[in-house]
């Protein structure tokens, strides 16, 4: 798949991540590995590694993203977003300058208490935790529906407050950035 044919919330957020020849990232919950695919030409020194509880969405990313993986710029694992599921990943101990997740419910459905304070452990020095949301429809032209394109706004509105909160109460300074996609993304800084 390439950049123009990924979605755009996914190039929206990798673009925001701004990424840099030699970060070491992780992917929370990576689906088919699109967003590793558009990660990975900005690499040269830098890795990502990305995780999904789902074996059939890991077996995918890896589909995709065979030639990066052979070059050592990407790692596809199934895995829970969880101490013992990383630790058997064998990612424990690992530091990562930048941590996402896109359309991943974990940060606005819960507290997520466990996760933050995992994702505090595996964050480097000045590293950064990315969630970035669309919710469901798509940005209409105003045009045609004025109305439903501000309830599509009241709802990024709503999950950067609660995503805001979670990260706040987890420990984390909450930025919340308004991309264009529409697509919302907040980032945590422990």
């Amino acid at each position: 798949m390439t950049g123009a044919a990924a979605p755009e919330r996914i190039r929206q957020a990798v673009a925001a991540l701004d990424v840099r020849a030699g970060d070491r990232l992780l992917e929370i919950g990576c689906g088919g590995g699109v967003a590793v695919g558009l990660v990975c030409p900005l690499l040269t020194s830098g890795t990502i590694t990305a995780v999904d509880r789902s074996a059939t969405a890991t077996a995918r990313a890896v589909r995709r993203n065979a030639a990066p993986i052979r070059d050592g710029r990407a790692t596809i694992v199934t895995a829970a977003f969880t101490e013992p599921g990383l630790t058997t990943a064998g990612l424990a101990g690992r530091r990562f300058d930048k941590i996402f997740a896109i359309n991943v419910n974990l940060f606005w459905t819960g507290p997520a208490h466990a996760e933050l304070a995992l994702t505090s452990g595996l964050l480097a020095p000045g590293g950064a935790l990315y969630a970035f949301y669309e919710p469901p429809g798509e940005r209409l032209d105003e045009r045609l529906d004025k109305q439903l394109d501000e309830q599509l706004d009241e709802r990024l509105d709503e999950l950067a407050a609660k995503v805001t909160c979670t990260f706040e109460a987890g420990g984390f300074a909450a930025e919340v950035l308004r991309l264009s996609a529409p697509v919302v993304g907040i980032v945590g800084r422990p």
